[in-house]
């Protein structure tokens, strides 16, 4: 009963490598000849992983004797990759592109804020702003005579601040507070 076991088990695995090959056509001699060859082979493919499991080892150890960790190993795999990937033309390419399309968006900006600086200096020199300019001057200085500022000050944003607080201080030291007035709080 073996034999025809022992048939069948090299017919499946024969029939699994080449579905072409017809072991009823093969004389004893061949099959048995194929059997050698194929234990031979098998015991070559077993022999070969060992031999590349010892060796995986030994890398392994010599590894570890050098102080290479596997951490070390990516680090320098992703280093190199990224030095692979900066020297590749189609990185220098993009960052040329980059490069002309950054400076061209630096000289439209530059363009566009010179256009708005002399279109600026102009409407500041309108006879519109020049009026704009006077009312605000206006409001200013009769701001100044209600709060009580003289007005020879200069008139800047942070003296007509000043002259609001100070105002507001009198007024508080007085008595007179604006919360009280409107009933607020």
């Amino acid at each position: 009963m073996e034999p025809v076991e022992h048939d069948s088990l090299e017919t499946r695995r024969f029939s699994d490598l080449d579905a072409d090959v017809d072991l009823g056509t093969l004389s004893e001699e061949d099959k048995e000849d194929l059997g050698v060859e194929l234990a031979k082979l098998e015991d070559e493919i077993s022999t070969l992983r060992q031999v590349l499991i010892a060796k995986e080892k030994h890398l392994v150890e010599i590894k570890q004797k050098m102080g290479i960790t596997p951490l070390n190993e990516i680090r320098n795999n992703l280093s190199k990759g990224w030095h692979d990937m900066q020297t590749s033309v189609i990185y220098k390419k993009t960052q040329e592109t980059l490069n002309t399309t950054g400076q061209k968006a630096s000289a439209a900006l530059n363009n566009v804020s010179t256009t708005l600086n002399k279109k600026l200096g102009e409407m500041k020199n309108s006879p519109t702003f020049k009026s704009f300019e006077e009312r605000v001057e206006t409001t200013v200085t009769s701001l100044k005579c209600k709060v009580g500022v003289p007005t020879h000050s200069s008139g800047s944003f942070e003296d007509v601040l000043n002259s609001t607080v100070n105002a507001s201080v009198q007024e508080s030291t007085s008595g007179n507070h604006p919360t009280e007035d409107f009933g607020v709080f």
